[in-house]
């Protein structure tokens, strides 16, 4: 729930279904007093108009919109005995752009194309400043979820960086003998290269874990593991065998991760001193 003031009215926001519906009640108390909000949507639901842009939005956006139920509505609409209510419309046409609520938050909502159709109903400086504050909160929104995501992302960098500590992410040098073995799958000798084992031998240490080393890789792992790629394409164009590539993609990857690491840990210290 959230609220925005348009023209010293407070209108209140609800997330229904993961979209944003504008309480109509609370914007009709704008034009009217509060006991007489409901007469407001009433003679606005009667109107032709008003029917039309209702059964049309339902078209596009609600599958399961009633169109016989719809059209006997607008052959009625106009006519000075035609009169309709909100849960009267919901419940015979099976519409979902406009919402009856009780308890908490009660009150009549409406999807925010219709809610600002219906703000036309209020007056036409009413409807500018209904969109314009609801774009405003919309905004607002975006800018506490960027900071959220930055939030969480530092919470992981934190997460991979004690993790490296534990894990002692540097990979291990060769030794004599892994250089001199020749690697059938090339993804094994980069996997030697960056955790100075094959898929096999993570395989028979780790039973009851699922999947594959590369699964329970850091993402500094990830990201040297990338580059040893494209650097080993490189090595073969070259010509270089594979025990010369084997070398050299280790060497690399020691640099790189302790690089990436340091990284990390220069970041964290700016975020703790923050």
């Amino acid at each position: 729930m959230a609220q925005i003031n348009v023209q010293n009215t407070k209108i209140t926001v609800l997330d229904i279904d993961n979209k944003d519906y504008i309480c109509l009640t609370d914007m009709a108390g704008a034009k009217e007093n509060d006991v007489r909000a409901a007469d407001v949507i009433k003679n606005w639901l009667r109107n032709r108009y008003t029917l039309e842009f209702l059964g049309t939005w339902e078209t596009i956006h609600n599958p399961g919109f009633k169109v016989v139920e719809f059209d006997h509505f607008r052959k009625e609409a106009g006519l000075p005995t035609f009169v309709l209510s909100c849960s009267e419309w919901i419940e015979k046409t099976n519409a979902i752009g406009i919402v009856v609520k009780k308890g908490r938050y009660g009150g009549t909502y409406a999807h925010k194309d219709i809610a600002f159709e219906f703000g036309s109903a209020i007056s036409v400086s009413f409807k500018l400043y209904l969109i314009e504050e609801f774009q405003r909160l919309k905004e607002e929104e975006q800018k506490q979820i960027g900071w959220s995501a930055k939030r969480e992302l530092a919470k992981i960098n934190y997460r991979i960086h004690t993790d490296a500590i534990k894990q002692n992410l540097i990979p291990p040098k060769l030794t004599a003998l892994q250089k001199s073995f020749v690697y059938a799958d090339e993804a094994d000798m980069l996997n030697v290269a960056m955790f100075g084992k094959t898929a096999k031998e993570w395989r028979d240490e780790n039973p009851l874990l699922k999947g594959n080393i590369r699964d329970y890789a850091s993402i500094n792992q990830l990201i040297c593991l990338s580059n040893m790629e494209n650097l080993n394409a490189v090595f073969i164009n070259d010509n270089l065998s594979q025990s010369e590539r084997l070398e050299k993609l280790n060497k690399i990857a020691i640099q790189q991760m302790t690089v990436l690491e340091n990284v990390d840990g220069r970041k964290l210290l700016i975020e703790s001193k923050k």
